[in-house]
């Protein structure tokens, strides 16, 4: 993980941890995996950059690549600095709900924010 990808992966893992979740970094090529209570989350992020809107085009991408099958229950993260949530969100919603896509948000001083979720 290159620069600022490394603080909100960080932060983002401290908040699961806080929250009861088991986290697991880079297993499979997938940033974060984490588990609680029989449900799994599978999670690519992305870092401040000069395209944000590229990057987190291309972190959905790299998300729906990277889930295995067995993941068809699973929750689906979205995690970027608090500039890239307006990218993230550029992905029309029926499309998140579906896929069961959360989009959290990581600030400047390391507070996570959950900004979207499927209802």
């Amino acid at each position: 993980m290159r620069g600022d990808e490394a603080r909100v992966v960080a932060a983002f893992c401290a908040h699961l941890e806080a929250d009861g979740w088991a986290v697991e970094r880079e297993v499979n090529h997938v940033d974060v995996t984490a588990t609680r209570r029989g449900q799994t989350l599978y999670a690519e992020a992305k870092g401040r950059t000069s395209s944000v809107g590229l990057d987190v085009d291309t972190l959905y991408g790299q998300l729906l690549r990277r889930v295995p099958d067995e993941a068809s229950d699973s929750i689906l993260g979205v995690v970027v600095p608090e500039l890239g949530v307006t990218a993230a969100l550029r992905v029309p919603e029926w499309v998140r709900t579906r896929l069961r896509v959360h989009v959290w948000s990581v600030a400047e001083d390391g507070d996570v924010r959950l900004v979207w979720s499927p209802r």
